[in-house]
């Protein structure tokens, strides 16, 4: 008799052919095949407390390794609620693979337990989504799954599999299982050749130019491309989102807090993946008057919301490297007359520091939140893995603290998402076991996904959580009070006060309550020594916003 092998056992081959060491599951009758098919390929099995959490470790997986994540969730109810994990990492562009259950084809539209139209419901924020259709394609179809991640800007792709699909055995010489490396091609674009000489042309005549360096930097592997640009030809860089951490903090070309100055300045602004959304006030915050010029993984996005001088679809890293050798020959000594302009933004940033300085050192108590993320970022190593999850507190964040590497900032992206930093703290450490990882919580933030801190304490995953506890949600909040009045401001937006030092202690954690600015230090230091994960409660100031927050829009 032939061998046969089961769809749940393809799923893991195909899992395997593609790199995938983990998957971040919650079980459920639909899928347990798969565990067992992972068993046998060597893939490790992380079960969490919520599917939710599972899609968004597998993005989290995805953002440190280079490589795919990969969640496995039940139907129904399984596969909803991983439906925001999902959009996250749409929005964020990082590639991972949601399998889902289904109900037996043989019970299809008979209403069987947990039926879903899955499909349909996912391919909204996916960039492929289908139903398996047979055992023998199980394994061809995960792999098509995983082409689809990586067309244009990476992202997610959604399969399910119905249970007789993934139960059934069939003779192993009539599955497709492809071959890892064989199956896919490069998606590496060096961009077009007469936009690149363009590009080359601006750099050797412009007197004022400025870069932003977004998250494609680190999804393409872009950093020493970024710096050898920004080096060769003297251009201060601003960074933003995964592209944090690319110029280490103190490189005489890594700028944050002259961004604004900068892009009403220059002649020159160079955005390298990052779209004109909301962040970037839909290309509006640009000089009207600058040459500018957009690179992107995705011709969609290249030119959307506003007008470019130049656009270029490719490789960040390939077309930085190209325009950096097309301009070295013709830029004479155009490079070196801009230490003028250097110097004009370090200025701008000097000044912005120092008067942010004081309460970075205060005192006060209620704790300042500017002086939490202070002794976050004196806390820092250049192994530390640093993650927002939250809104008021780590908007605080992203003006002080500045990783030391490249690809060790995560933050949600933009879809917003709060809850994200136990996932990702999760993925990081499992994936990265030699690094240090941190994260900052809002008390609103962890509270939508944090019993996935028992999960970290069972998978022995230690590391550092932070929790800027203000009782509130407090950026919307602050919204309500602008709008409506003191008097309405705490309308559904007021939280209980936790001491969730105790929680982390209840679930096998370290865990403390920090109410002076004096023991955040030492606390954070107990913590790393704890080798546990752990959570230090930091009570902030409740009344005090970061201007972020005072600044958005959609207050106004």
């Amino acid at each position: 008799m032939s061998e046969t092998i089961s769809g749940g056992h393809l799923v893991a081959k195909a899992l395997k052919a593609e790199g995938v060491e983990v998957i971040y599951t919650l079980c459920g009758g639909h899928i347990i095949d798969i565990y067992d098919g992972c068993v046998d390929e060597g893939i490790e099995v992380i079960d969490v407390r919520h599917e939710q959490v599972a899609a968004h470790a597998a993005d989290g997986y995805a953002r440190i390794t280079g490589k795919p994540g990969c969640a496995v969730v039940t139907a129904g109810p399984g596969t909803t609620d991983a439906v925001t994990g999902v959009a996250n990492a749409f929005r964020a562009e990082s590639p991972m693979l949601l399998i889902g259950g289904q109900g037996a084809l043989s019970q299809h539209k008979m209403g069987s337990l947990q039926d879903l139209p899955h499909v349909d419901m996912m391919a909204p924020i996916t960039k492929f989504a289908a139903t398996v259709p047979s055992t023998e394609r199980v394994a061809d179809i995960v792999s098509m799954a995983f082409r689809e991640c990586y067309h244009g800007a990476p992202g997610p792709s959604f399969l399910e599999i119905p249970r007789d699909v993934l139960d059934a055995k069939v003779p192993l010489e009539k599955a497709r299982i492809p071959e890892a490396g064989r199956y896919r091609a490069s998606t590496r674009q060096a961009g077009d050749p007469e936009a690149i000489e363009r590009l080359a042309d601006l750099l050797a005549h412009a007197e004022k130019p400025a870069i932003l360096l977004g998250s494609q930097v680190w999804t393409c592997r872009a950093t020493d491309a970024a710096t050898g640009f920004v080096r060769s030809l003297n251009v201060p860089a601003y960074m933003n989102g995964s592209g944090r951490g690319t110029l280490a903090p103190g490189d005489p070309h890594h700028f944050q807090l002259s961004r604004r100055y900068a892009f009403t300045e220059a002649d020159l602004i160079i955005i390298v993946g990052t779209p004109f959304d909301f962040r970037m006030g839909y290309g509006k915050r640009l000089s009207p008057t600058a040459t500018v010029v957009q690179i992107d993984l995705d011709y969609r996005t290249v030119g959307k919301n506003r007008d470019i001088d130049l656009g270029i679809v490719g490789d960040a890293g390939l077309v930085l490297s190209a325009a950096a050798q097309a301009a070295s020959g013709r830029i004479g000594d155009a490079a070196a007359k801009r230490k003028a302009w250097l110097e004009e933004l370090r200025t701008v940033e000097t000044q912005a520091y120092e008067k942010r300085l004081p309460r970075q050192h205060s005192d006060a108590r209620p704790i300042d939140p500017y002086r939490l993320v202070h002794e976050i970022n004196e806390f820092l190593t250049e192994d530390t893995i640093y993650i927002g999850d939250g809104g008021d507190i780590v908007t605080f964040s992203g003006q002080v603290v500045q990783p030391k590497s490249p690809g060790h900032w995560m933050d949600p992206g933009p879809l917003g998402t709060l809850g994200v930093g136990t996932a990702f703290a999760m993925a990081a450490k499992q994936a990265r076991r030699d690094k240090e990882v941190l994260c900052l919580f809002g008390d609103g933030a962890f509270s939508l996904t944090g019993w996935d801190f028992e999960t970290m304490v069972r998978f022995d995953l230690p590391f550092i959580g932070i929790i800027g506890n203000n009782s509130s949600m407090n950026q919307i909040r602050y919204g309500q009070a602008a709008k409506y009045g003191e008097d309405r401001a705490r309308v559904g937006n007021t939280l209980g006060d936790i001491r969730y030092g105790e929680f982390a202690k209840l679930l096998g954690g370290h865990g403390e309550e920090v109410r002076d600015p004096s023991e955040i230090r030492p606390a954070l230091e107990r913590a790393r020594e704890s080798g546990k994960p752990s959570l230090i409660n930091v009570w902030v100031d409740p009344e005090v916003y970061a201007p972020g927050t005072m600044n958005q829009t959609m207050y106004k």
